[in-house]
């Protein structure tokens, strides 16, 4: 760990706390990611919910805010309508600028997604106490309902390795390779976590991968990625399936789930069809 870096988050987290606090247009503060799971290290962010006041929301710049934490390298509004900045050390942040009324009831909608071990050491500012008593129901840790989750997923990946194979016999390899690591492997990784009882990065299930899971999963996932070479993504397609099939029938004998052997045996044919040793 590096312990200048660390302790520069460490202080941007205490200016924020002083600058939320003298800042009456907040009403709340709450801190979220690696921080709160004592999990940050040097490469670490700082992510937080700015809980405005609806009244003062239309006058609220949130990179004038941002300025007085630390200079900018960048602060635009990302893809997901967060504002994501760059400080100058290099550090990232993003942070929800958000109706306290709003973002707060909603709070209620993260139980079962997100974890919140010691909610009090998030919570920077609460000026009515709404802030702690929305975020208590995140002290449990998030557990997916195994056999719901399982069926769901099962579901999910018979389904997207179906468009894979479809993909592929069409010859576009560079959609196929983008599907498989963006839509297939994080759906493998959450089924995977599911059933080794590793589901603290549920979210974000390659996260500390190589801590979570044991080296048999490890080289399952690596099988199953390619460079963007036809040979090699026709082949980690196979490879792929093979494990998404394994890891449901793991589901099938831990919690019941029905497992539909005639189309995953069809989609297992298609796929072969596209293999290089098949021509």
């Amino acid at each position: 760990m590096n312990g200048f870096h660390t302790s520069n988050l460490e202080q941007k987290i205490d200016r924020l706390c002083a600058l939320a606090h003298a800042d009456q247009r907040l009403d709340s503060v709450l801190l979220y990611g690696s921080w709160t799971m004592d999990e940050a290290d040097e490469y670490s962010d700082l992510e937080a919910y700015l809980y405005v006041n609806d009244d003062q929301l239309e006058n609220f710049d949130g990179r004038a805010f941002l300025e007085k934490l630390a200079p900018l390298k960048l602060a635009y509004i990302n893809m997901y309508g967060i504002l994501a900045v760059i400080f100058d050390d290099l550090m990232r942040g993003e942070f929800h600028v958000v109706s306290a009324d709003k973002g707060i009831a909603e709070i209620a909608t993260w139980q079962g997604l997100v974890h919140l071990h010691d909610p009090n050491a998030a919570i920077l500012l609460d000026r009515t106490g709404r802030l702690t008593e929305a975020v208590a129901c995140l002290r449990q840790p998030c557990r997916p309902d195994p056999v719901k989750t399982s069926r769901q997923i099962s579901y999910e990946l018979t389904n997207w390795t179906l468009s894979l194979a479809q993909i592929l016999a069409r010859g576009e390899v560079a959609r196929a390779h983008a599907l498989m690591q963006t839509i297939v492997a994080p759906q493998q990784l959450q089924l995977c976590r599911l059933l080794r009882g590793t589901t603290d990065h549920w979210l974000t299930p390659s996260r500390l991968l190589e801590r979570d899971l044991p080296a048999t999963d490890q080289l399952r996932y690596a099988a199953a990625t390619a460079r963007l070479d036809e040979v090699e993504v026709r082949c980690a397609a196979m490879e792929s399936w093979k494990w998404s099939r394994k890891l449901i029938e793991e589901a099938s004998d831990q919690w019941g789930i029905s497992v539909f052997t005639v189309l995953h045996d069809e989609i297992t044919s298609l796929l072969a069809m596209q293999s290089p040793s098949k021509g």
